[in-house]
């Protein structure tokens, strides 16, 4: 009987650091110029530079396919494609450009996109979200106060997402309920680049609770032009 030698076992956990890694570091070359619009990679390439098994690089590839970063083409290889075929969408796309040189535009982009959606969602919310819905909301704008006035930045930041996700849930509308990724990008990127002041202003809070109520009482119009005006301080800090 032939022994076969014992082959290592990678951990789930190792290979799914080991794609990120990859994924994030070639990523973050394209988004920020590095490796240029019609750059040709290839997987034995790529094997070298990484040390991976092909199997590893094509998964990897995959991934940054599907985020239209990379096209493959027949007799030439893996071919990095332009900003104008990304899905900007995508949450690491945006992260990227977050984590770039390019940041200040995309924090511009993202905000005009947020000034864009959030007012309408606050006014679906007023019109469509449950009790339970419309407690919560009250309950996070409190929170996002005391959070706020304590200077927990980092639960602010958590409570801010859940409120601004769960706003653009409760209108109903499920193509706006698919940004929340966008926004909790967009607010992740402000606070760990320290765009963010110690302490939120005071006109800030005081916006989130003026939304929350208008939410609950289900003042549409009102709902809208205070999550307007958040937005439009935020546009302004960001500028």
């Amino acid at each position: 009987m032939t022994v076969q030698p014992a082959r290592a076992v990678v951990p789930a956990g190792t290979a799914a650091v080991l794609h990120t890694r990859i994924i994030d570091t070639l990523g973050q070359d394209i988004v920020d110029g590095v490796l240029p619009e019609g750059t040709r990679l290839t997987i034995e390439g790529l094997q070298r530079r990484f040390g991976v098994s092909r199997t590893v690089v094509r998964d990897c590839m995959h991934v940054l396919e599907a985020m239209h970063l990379i096209v493959p083409r027949r007799r030439v290889g893996l071919v990095v494609q332009g900003p104008g075929c990304w899905n900007v969408y995508e949450a690491r796309v945006i992260r990227w450009r977050l984590n770039g040189p390019g940041r200040s535009a995309q924090f511009r982009s993202l905000t005009q996109l947020r000034r864009a959606v959030e007012p309408v969602a606050a006014a679906l919310a007023a019109h469509n979200a449950s009790s339970a819905e419309r407690l919560r909301i009250v309950e996070l704008a409190q929170d996002l106060r005391r959070l706020g006035e304590e200077g927990e930045l980092e639960h602010f930041l958590a409570v801010d997402i859940e409120f601004h996700t769960l706003i653009l849930r409760a209108g109903g509308n499920e193509m706006f309920a698919t940004l929340h990724g966008v926004v909790a990008e967009v607010l992740s990127g402000r606070t760990h680049q320290g765009l963010m002041p110690h302490r939120p202003e005071e006109s800030a809070l005081t916006a989130h609770t003026q939304v929350a109520a208008a939410i609950r009482d289900g003042d549409a119009g009102t709902a809208e032009a205070f999550m307007g005006s958040l937005l439009a301080e935020v546009g302004d800090a960001i500028d």
